[in-house]
């Protein structure tokens, strides 16, 4: 990674030739699928998604908005504990943003019509966020980009007839739809 562009040699560019992160967490990998090919219980994804909603209440009391909340910046330890990671597109903000950025299948509408945001596209990604550790797969997921961000802009939410899950848990997914559209 560079910044000011690569081997420009300038005495204010920071050129990273190789970063390791070496910790007891789960790096890299969906909630859906854990250390070892651990397939999580649905009460423990409840639990990741209620201690998510939990941080994400913390990040905003302190005016942070991390922007790119999605199973892969989720990190679970040893000892099922969570953890936010990747905050290279958080904010400290006390007002509305315009900036789009992200990761396109965990975007909210606004952004993606380039609209001002606050600190709810946080809580739309977790909604995404909780869909997948449903399904599997990003709710407006599509072949061709454009066509997700088209599902995303009409809230296009559909809920797969497989794997089967409880209708309980179609109504989290549902009730944090409808949450981000009252915002």
């Amino acid at each position: 990674m560079s910044i000011c562009g690569a081997g420009s040699g300038h005495v204010s560019t920071l050129e990273l030739k190789a970063a390791w992160t070496l910790n007891d967490f789960d790096i890299g990998k969906p909630l859906g699928r854990g250390k070892f090919g651990h397939v999580y219980l649905a009460r423990e994804k409840r639990v990741y998604v209620a201690l998510l909603a939990r941080a994400l209440i913390c990040c905003h009391g302190k005016h942070v908005i991390h922007r790119d909340i999605k199973p892969e910046n989720l990190l679970v330890g040893a000892q099922g504990e969570l953890k936010i990671a990747d905050f290279g597109w958080s904010v400290h903000a006390f007002n509305r943003r315009w900036t789009m950025c992200g990761t396109l299948d965990y975007l909210p509408p606004e952004m993606v019509e380039s609209v001002e945001h606050d600190a709810s596209v946080d809580i739309w990604s977790l909604g995404v966020s909780c869909y997948e550790f449903l399904y599997g797969v990003p709710p407006f997921e599509a072949k061709e980009h454009s066509n997700t961000c088209r599902r995303i802009v009409l809230v296009d939410l559909k809920f797969p007839p497989k794997p089967a899950v409880s209708s309980a848990a179609e109504d989290l997914t549902s009730q944090v739809k409808d949450l981000f559209l009252k915002l």
